[in-house]
């Protein structure tokens, strides 16, 4: 007679179903570590571009005109003024730390703040002169560059004024001057 003998080789359904939850679980925490990478790759991907948008996009504009003054000198531009307001939607400008570059085809000077030969004076169009010395919304302020002792803008001579925030991009300023320069007066450049 035969005897019956018993396999237990085979896989039985209690073990088919703990393999099966366990590929489930792996599965389910790695697709929780890929979403959150994914995630947090977002998130940084955001923070970039919003960084680069403050930094590319230039909060100030010019207001008016470019004022030119000559001194008692004809023919030599002493002060380059103009007035700077926010740009729509601009963020405020501590004008402290904003730097001013004149430059002409033959000359470069760079006015910062707080050094000797900085004197760049502001004058603030509102209710009185803000304590913090930020550019803010509904704010002009004028600003007064001494070029006469280090620039030599004569007739005719295209100049640029670069204004240069701490964030953000600068604003350049090109002008050309009038074709004739007399003695102690006042021209607009557009």
């Amino acid at each position: 007679m035969s005897k019956l003998m018993r396999n237990e080789d085979a896989f039985t359904g209690l073990e088919a179903a703990i393999v099966l939850i366990a590929f489930i679980v792996v599965a389910a925490v790695f697709s929780y570590v890929v979403l959150g990478a994914g995630f947090f790759t977002t998130q940084k991907s955001q923070e970039v571009v919003h960084t680069g948008v403050a930094q590319a996009s230039s909060n100030m504009e010019v207001s008016g005109p470019v004022i030119l003054e000559t001194n008692d000198t004809a023919g030599k531009v002493y002060n380059v003024s103009f007035y700077l307001q926010l740009a729509a939607g601009g963020a405020p400008v501590d004008m402290k730390k904003v730097t001013y570059t004149v430059s002409t085809k033959d000359n470069l000077k760079t006015y910062d703040y707080g050094t000797a030969d900085n004197n760049v004076t502001l004058t603030w169009f509102n209710s009185a002169t803000p304590a913090n010395q930020l550019l803010e919304k509904f704010e002009t302020v004028r600003v007064d560059v001494p070029v006469g002792d280090y620039i030599a803008i004569s007739a005719n001579e295209r100049f640029t004024v670069e204004v240069k925030p701490d964030i953000g991009a600068s604003y350049p300023v090109s002008r050309v001057a009038p074709p004739d320069l007399a003695a102690t007066k006042f021209y607009e450049v557009y």
